[in-house]
């Protein structure tokens, strides 16, 4: 089975990761795969499996709806709501 698509949509866990202090390279040893495939996940580039967008919430703090949810990325002012349950 290959990599899923998820070009274009947004999330939220570069920003996330960076509020938390971590590197690509913490954040994937963290969860268990390579940096490269952290930094497609931030791109929107791979959709993560339902065990990784868990792990990597668990280790972010938050949940899954609110890294990879369709606010999840928003910026504010940016035109985009950002929902009042993040």
């Amino acid at each position: 089975m290959g990599r899923t698509s998820a070009r274009g949509r947004r999330n939220g866990v570069r920003a996330a990761r960076s509020a938390h202090g971590l590197t690509q390279a913490e954040l994937a040893q963290a969860v268990g795969v390579t940096r490269q495939t952290v930094v497609a996940v931030e791109a929107g580039d791979y959709a993560p499996s339902v065990y990784l967008a868990l792990a990597i919430a668990q280790r972010l703090g938050g949940t899954v709806e609110g890294l990879f949810g369709e606010t999840a990325g928003a910026v504010p002012g940016g035109g985009d709501e950002v929902g009042a349950e993040l």
